[in-house]
């Protein structure tokens, strides 16, 4: 049984093959580790180049102080009345050391009104009072004024509107004027007329005005060597004004002159 064994020799050389390979593995490992990594940090700009970088960049806001605003109102002037800032006499009454005052009257008698004070505003009213807070314009002497004076008016009624005139109107027909003629100037017979044997009626339209006046005058009919003389006379002629509803208006009528052959 025993011859078939096989005796095995030492183990040394195989560890030591075995030994070889691992450390020969180890060392081919290592290189390729160093290889890469290497190679990752050669690679590693270029791979961020390709890359979009964007950077943003928070910043704080500035605080800004909160200003505050005032609102500065105006100091409404106090109403002051001019009878507590100056005194009020009756008279001026000056006192011992004030030259400038002459009193009206020199009596014996001290008077019962208060001297005017020196270095206060003095003003003349119904009774003797000294100022609360007196005005004192400068050193020296104290000025005086005088009271408001008080204005009456008389509420007198307006004067009355001034009568409208009466409307121009237009001349009325009279017919014939020579019942109202109050001066009728009776017209001379020409003489060419009478050498030519003229004769009849003469018509001569005649316009009065609102006094009586002839303003215009023409013969509208008659003998031509007798109109001039006819209107001549109308024009001299007067009549007596003629009134329409109370109002003198203009008459527009008739003057007939006849003349007589001789």
């Amino acid at each position: 049984m025993f011859d078939h064994l096989v005796e095995s020799g030492s183990h040394s050389e195989d560890l030591k093959r075995k030994g070889s390979f691992l450390a020969g593995f180890t060392i081919l490992y290592l290189v390729l580790m160093f290889t890469g990594l290497i190679a990752g940090i050669l690679m590693a700009p270029a791979y961020i180049d390709q890359q979009t970088l964007e950077l943003t960049a928070l910043i704080a806001p500035v605080p800004v102080a909160a200003v505050k605003t005032e609102v500065k109102q105006e100091a409404k002037p106090e109403k002051t009345e001019l009878s507590k800032n100056v005194d009020v006499r009756e008279q001026l009454i000056a006192a011992v050391d004030r030259a400038d005052l002459v009193p009206k009257e020199i009596s014996a008698k001290a008077s019962d009104i208060p001297p005017v004070r020196k270095g206060v505003v003095t003003m003349i009213g119904s009774g003797n009072s000294n100022a609360v807070n007196p005005i004192a314009p400068g050193a020296g002497t104290g000025n005086i004024i005088s009271a408001p004076t008080r204005v009456e008016t008389n509420d007198e009624p307006p004067p009355p509107a001034p009568t409208p005139k009466p409307t121009p109107r237009a001349p009325i027909s009279g017919g014939v004027l020579n019942g109202k003629a109050v001066r009728l100037v009776t017209p001379p017979y020409p003489a060419i007329a009478r050498s030519a044997h003229a004769a009849g009626a003469v018509q001569v339209q005649a316009l009065i005005d609102e006094n009586g006046n002839v303003v215009s005058a023409h013969a509208v009919s008659g003998h031509p060597l007798l109109q001039a003389a006819a209107v001549a006379a109308a024009r001299a002629s007067k009549f007596t004004p003629t009134k329409l509803s109370g109002q003198p208006v203009k008459v527009n009528g008739v003057i007939i002159y006849n003349f007589v052959a001789q």
